[in-house]
């Protein structure tokens, strides 16, 4: 996580001691979330409406909020990327109002029924979707996590706290009163979207260790750092992932053509999100037809590459891969490349480098395309097509809170749908058990 700020801290929020306020935060929540089960899905849509509506009206409070944490930003010296992710502009403010709306119009994940049967005995049991309960959200610079966040857990009908980085915080405050305005033109708690007031790192502690009584799970969406921190702290369950090590194999079968195009997007299209390709996996078969106009397209759109030394010997302007290189999240214009006998050996470099977040694999053999799909075990795995689709609202979700790489509850894009549990409901005529 960045390094926090000493303001605003206790001093935003009333003096009152951090662990105290976040009792009270938690208890809010709570109760919020209890009154939400009585909610209509009509109420919830209304509330992301009318909160996207109130994102484009108060776009120039939001701009100057923003403005302010842009000017701290620069001052501490963040980096361009950094940067990029904390700004805002008319067409982030745009995009965040059109996912609240396209969050809206996604069908209810409650109160479905997933399954039913009944029992000799006449018993009929169904197993039905309900919300998680109280979710706590830890994310750092990007300001438009505070929307598609909040609007997720609200339509899956979970209350949330959020607390955001502390080179957000101005941001995150301007867009937190839209999504409350929402809320109470639809008739019901504020308390259902809460920011944690204070930057005060004593915050984020408690809410991992001293709420259980009140939060159900945590998401934390960041870097490395803060992940690992949330993981190692937490004493409720977390849904997250620690790093984003993905890879794209060039089958022998590869079209030459497709092989450029999906790499360069996979690498090049936003360097320093989660999907981003780190490592490029390449035929030994095809490596001398493809990688030389592959690494060309790299090279003319600025990216650096760190090679093995079959894969040197092809790209003379390559530098010499270190062991590290195959495990490094880079986030920039840099990319490590492989060359592997067949398939067999691409799968085996994945399972033993990669961190089980996305893989893609460019063929024009079904059969080896099928083969990879299969053997391949991270949470999303892609055929003929950029790992930068590795996105919820590329998936119809409307937005995500992040991507899941656990094997338990939630796995890939983290929705609506994946921020819901189920219970079971039985409905008998009397029966009692001998």
């Amino acid at each position: 996580m960045a390094t926090e700020q000493s303001t605003p801290s206790r001093a935003a929020a009333g003096e009152q001691p951090i662990g105290a306020m976040m009792q009270t935060l938690g208890a809010a929540a709570r109760a919020a979330a209890n009154r939400l089960t009585q909610a209509s899905s009509e109420q919830r849509n209304l509330a992301l409406q009318v909160a996207a509506a109130e994102l484009r009206q108060q776009t120039a409070s939001i701009l100057t909020a923003n403005e302010t944490d842009m000017a701290t930003a620069r001052e501490r010296g963040l980096t361009p990327a950094m940067l990029d992710r904390l700004a805002l502009d008319d067409g982030r403010i745009v995009a965040m109002a059109n996912g609240l709306r396209a969050i809206a119009q996604l069908p209810d994940p409650l109160d479905k029924v997933l399954a039913e049967w009944e029992r000799p005995n006449g018993l009929c049991i169904q197993r039905v979707s309900v919300p998680l309960g109280v979710i706590g959200i830890i994310y750092e610079s990007r300001p438009n996590v505070t929307a598609d966040a909040a609007a997720l857990c609200l339509k899956s009908g979970n209350a949330v706290i959020l607390r955001g980085g502390s080179e957000s915080f101005h941001s995150n405050r301007a867009i937190h009163a839209c999504l409350v305005a929402g809320l109470r033109e639809a008739g019901l708690d504020s308390h259902a979207i809460q920011i944690v007031p204070t930057t005060d790192r004593a915050a984020v502690v408690c809410l991992l260790s001293s709420m259980m009584e009140f939060v159900d799970v945590v998401v934390p969406r960041g870097g490395k750092g803060l992940v690992e921190r949330v993981q190692a702290d937490a004493r409720v369950p977390v849904i997250g992932h620690l790093e984003g090590i993905c890879h794209v194999y060039l089958h022998e079968s590869a079209d030459p053509q497709m092989a450029q195009a999906v790499v360069l997007n996979a690498k090049m299209r936003r360097t320093g999100i989660c999907g981003a390709a780190e490592t490029l996996l390449v035929d030994r078969a095809a490596a001398a037809s493809l990688l030389p106009p592959v690494a060309a397209a790299l090279e003319g759109a600025g990216c650096a590459i760190r090679a093995d030394e079959e894969a040197c010997a092809l790209l003379p302007q390559a530098t010499a891969a270190l062991a590290q290189d195959w495990s490094t999240e880079y986030l920039d214009a840099i990319i490590s490349v492989r060359v592997v006998d067949e398939l067999s050996q691409a799968v085996e470099h994945i399972r033993r480098y990669g961190s089980g977040h996305t893989e893609c694999i460019v063929a024009a053999d079904s059969a080896a395309a099928e083969r990879f799909l299969r053997e391949v075990d991270s949470a999303i795995v892609l055929h003929n097509a950029s790992t930068q689709f590795a996105d919820g609202g590329e998936f119809g979700m409307g937005a995500e809170i992040g991507i899941a790489t656990g094997r338990i509850h939630a796995r890939g894009p983290v929705g609506a749908e994946q921020l819901t549990s189920y219970k079971y409901v039985v409905r008998g005529a009397g029966q009692v058990r001998p």
